[in-house]
């Protein structure tokens, strides 16, 4: 797909994945217009400061305002071509003590983002989720799972318009705030001899932004409405990400986190009769179909009966020596 002489909007832009999707376009493409659409006046303050950004200022524009506010939204909205649906309330933590807060953004918001587009001619729709949507146990993970739901039955309300609604699905970013990376990374610049670990058996999976943007990409181009498009990433194993980072660290087992989970699951089993597999990626396509557009890729192959997709029973693996040569790219930023 071109994006070049195309209207962007990023949700949530100011985050590590707008910067980080927004200097790809820039880089790529030559877009009439990327908006970074978010509700903190110090972050867009801020990232239009950037010497990227200050180079294509005549590409950018900084558009405060919250998805909970559906006028705004369709404002902002006006002559835009794509949406990439990144703001969220993302820390398990604050949305456990937070519900109400959660359901307003991660719920709301998505229908007020779903509203807009059809309102206003948006041509494409591309929400990103993660992989606590699947079998939530946290009320992070059950707010996605709704949103998720509704973008997918968006495309039902689309009609004759020429829009489609789609989902890409991926676990924590290597490096990102609040992951363990730079947890890690914090307590071995104080000079901990010890790294907590929350359970010996975890395991989680390595996706870095640039990855993510692909996949983005990938939906934006080749979507018909109502997909989920899934990565084919490695796995790791917390233990080895702490050798890796300061190799002969003792470690200690602190017990599970309320919400949290063994693995990272991507694909259940309950959706393998309606997934596809891919060279680099796992579709998974609506229950329901919405227009005579939605019937699966031909390239891709069906996966069989009882197949799953989490980082514990993925066939790839990184070693420590695997971390270490990544490590690099897991910057937090």
């Amino acid at each position: 797909m071109k994006l070049d002489d195309k209207t962007i909007l990023v949700t949530g832009g100011t985050g590590s994945f707008g910067h980080c999707f927004t200097e790809y376009l820039l880089e790529h493409y030559n877009p009439k217009k990327i908006i970074v659409y978010s509700r903190d006046e110090y972050k867009q303050y801020t990232m239009a400061n950037e010497k990227v950004y200050k180079e294509h200022a005549d590409q950018m524009r900084f558009f405060i305002g919250d998805v909970r506010d559906g006028a705004r939204m369709e404002r902002a909205m006006e002559g835009v071509d794509y949406v990439i649906h990144a703001a969220a309330l993302k820390q398990v933590p604050a949305c456990e003590y937070n519900p109400d807060e959660a359901i307003k953004t991660n719920v709301n918001g998505a229908q007020n983002v779903i509203n807009a587009a059809l309102n206003t001619g948006v041509k494409r729709v591309v929400a990103l989720s993660t992989d606590k949507a699947v079998n939530p146990v946290n009320l992070y993970g059950a707010t996605k799972m709704v949103s998720d739901k509704l973008f997918i039955a968006a495309n039902a309300y689309a009609g004759n318009k020429d829009i489609n609604f789609s989902i890409v699905r991926y676990g924590n970013v290597a490096g990102s705030r609040g992951s363990i990376i730079p947890l890690f990374k914090n307590l071995i610049e104080k000079g901990e001899k010890e790294l907590p670990i929350t359970d010996y058996r975890m395991t989680r999976f390595w996706i870095s932004l640039p990855e993510g943007v692909e996949l983005v990409l990938k939906a934006l181009n080749e979507a018909k409405g109502g997909e989920t498009f899934i990565s084919k990433i490695p796995s790791f194993k917390v233990t080895d990400l702490a050798e890796a980072m300061c190799p002969g660290i003792a470690t200690k087992e602190i017990g599970i986190r309320p919400g949290e989970k063994l693995d990272e699951i991507m694909v259940t089993v309950e959706d393998a009769p309606f997934t596809y597999e891919f060279d680099k990626h796992f579709i998974v396509y609506p229950q329901v179909t919405f227009n005579d557009r939605q019937t699966p890729d031909p390239a891709g192959k069906k996966v069989p009966e009882g197949f799953s997709y989490s980082s514990g029973n993925n066939t790839e693996w990184m070693s420590v020596e695997d971390i270490k040569a990544r490590l690099h790219e897991a910057v937090d930023h």
